[in-house]
């Protein structure tokens, strides 16, 4: 596995395992871990899938398609009893440049978190060179979103500060946190998630890459069914 995606994976998995209440979730065996050793066409895609109190899945996906293309993902979904954010991670890495990584703590409400506001503004995202823009389908993402490429070892430690930065105070955030039992805020926060895995899904890019392994029918029940299943 490629050492920096490691060493984050390791990271949320420690900050996982800090969740009250956390166990595995059983998912179809066809999408848990997926090989294959053909030499014309190489690769691996390692699914973990949990729940905790205040989050309903909590997903985290690495792959490698030709030994040149690598992906971590991860999205904790939460529970709509909760007024907890979606966060999630993005990492895209080409042979040795990673070209996006993206991190997020997402709406789940058109309130605004003043508690969460206040702690990811002191996160430092200033200082970092090339930064990416938005794309058009990503009006789900908060105004702390961090999008960029990273060029060096530099930008990558970075990036993992960032990245740890955000689960801490989710973490921080979500382990003292109180069911909100009102009814049209559970709605409302329903609504937004599925207004996230809409979006996500807009991203042509994951469909692409995954077209060039497996047919159309068993793409699209991987998004629907394991990546945007709300």
């Amino acid at each position: 596995m490629d050492p920096f995606i490691l060493s984050l994976f390791r990271n949320i998995g420690e900050k996982r395992s800090l969740l009250n209440n956390l166990e595995s979730i059983n998912i179809n065996s066809d999408f848990l871990n997926i090989v294959s050793d053909n030499q014309n066409c190489e690769f691996y895609i390692e699914n973990q899938f949990h729940k905790a109190t205040g989050f309903r899945k909590l997903h985290v996906e690495i792959a490698e398609f030709s030994k040149s293309l690598k992906i971590l993902h991860v999205v904790f979904f939460p529970d709509p009893n909760f007024n907890i954010p979606i966060f999630g991670l993005d990492l895209v890495k080409v042979n040795e440049i990673v070209t996006a990584a993206i991190v997020d703590l997402s709406p789940v409400s058109s309130s605004i978190n003043y508690e969460l506001e206040s702690k990811l503004i002191d996160v430092n995202k200033d200082t970092f060179g090339i930064k990416r823009k938005i794309p058009e389908w990503g009006e789900i993402f908060s105004k702390h979103v961090f999008f960029a490429s990273l060029k060096n070892k530099e930008d990558q430690n970075y990036f993992y500060k960032i990245v740890d930065d955000y689960i801490k105070i989710l973490l921080n955030y979500s382990k003292n946190i109180l069911p909100d039992e009102e009814s049209h805020n559970i709605q409302e926060r329903i609504y937004y998630q599925k207004k996230y895995c809409i979006q996500q899904m807009k991203n042509e890019k994951t469909s692409m890459v995954l077209l060039k392994y497996f047919n159309k029918e068993w793409v699209d029940r991987y998004i629907r069914e394991i990546l945007f299943d709300f």
